[in-house]
């Protein structure tokens, strides 16, 4: 069965919720989930918020209440099969009345046979792949870490009228922080990027920072974070650059500028990345890189006997 207009607009407005999650959720992922009644109109939605709190499906029901009987679910990542701090998200589901799902992406951490398995055997209407390079837009922090063992690593920085590269003012931190679990500025301080938006007992920083890259993303990884902004100059961003460890990069330009770099300097447009993205913000443009060569996001293959809804606009 195909997704219907008001089906694809559910799951727009999922991915949407779903971002309100980034930068509070690690070790999770950010996941958001619509409801609608079996009239196909929605009636709830909910992001998930935090470790150990309800995930984006029972938010969602909570919300519907009685109205989830009968309807659909548009989630963005495959709900979960199995009982951890809160119960599975599919069993949920069905004791909701839900008869049909909308899954954006698999869970790559899913349990046994998984949840969308487990929901078709009881047999709830299944669809998988509705909008996936949406869903993977947020979620892409998180598959990447379970892909590597690390935090993904993003640079921002500016550059100034000359063209050299130089630590992002104190506003383009301040705007940028949030959408990352961790910060680490020029001096080596590393700072959460939501400040207490993390549960106490899945995220912790190390006590120390560690001047080699690799194992500061080890310990990074292991205290729960998933996304690493590194709000800083190029002497420290080098480091990471020379080990290969940075996966995107967000530079702001004076729309006026004359674009040389000093011998020694890491030319900001490092070679192995591409712009993806150019915007104007005010008086500056922003750009967005990514690595000419793309890295794993840690998708799986969707499961045999599922039907996928293509990328729709």
């Amino acid at each position: 069965m195909t997704a219907s207009g008001t089906e694809i607009a559910a799951m727009h407005r999922a991915v949407v919720l779903s971002a309100f999650g980034l930068g509070t959720t690690s070790p999770n992922p950010p996941v958001g989930c619509v409801i609608l009644d079996r009239h196909h109109r929605p009636v709830g939605e909910g992001h998930h918020v935090r470790k150990g709190e309800a995930h984006a499906e029972v938010h969602a029901l909570r919300e519907a209440g009685e109205h989830a009987r009968g309807g659909t679910a548009v989630v963005t990542l495959e709900p979960c099969n199995h009982h951890g701090r809160t119960p599975p998200c599919r069993q949920a589901l069905l004791d909701a009345g839900i008869t049909r799902v909308l899954i954006a992406l698999i869970d790559p951490t899913s349990r046994e046979e998984g949840g969308a398995a487990r929901l078709a055997a009881a047999g709830v209407d299944v669809e998988i792949g509705l909008l996936a390079d949406s869903a993977r837009t947020v979620l892409r922090p998180w598959l990447h870490s379970l892909a590597t063992g690390r935090p993904h690593v993003t640079w921002l920085y500016e550059l100034d009228p000359q063209g050299q590269a130089r630590t992002a003012s104190e506003a383009l931190r301040t705007l940028h922080r949030t959408n990352a679990d961790v910060v680490l500025d020029d001096v080596g301080h590393l700072s959460e990027g939501v400040p207490g938006g993390h549960g106490k007992d899945a995220f912790t920083l190390p006590a120390t920072t560690s001047d080699e890259p690799a194992r500061l993303l080890a310990e990074l990884h292991e205290g729960g974070a998933r996304s690493l902004l590194l709000a800083t100059g190029p002497r420290v961003a080098h480091r990471f650059l020379q080990a290969d460890l940075i996966d995107a990069t967000t530079f702001y330009a004076p729309r006026q500028a004359h674009h040389t770099t000093n011998a020694g300097e890491p030319a900001p447009a490092h070679d192995g990345f591409r712009i993806d993205r150019v915007e104007q913000h005010g008086d500056h443009l922003r750009f967005d890189t990514a690595p000419v060569l793309p890295r794993t996001d840690g998708i799986h293959d969707r499961p045999a006997g599922f039907s996928a809804q293509a990328e729709a606009t």
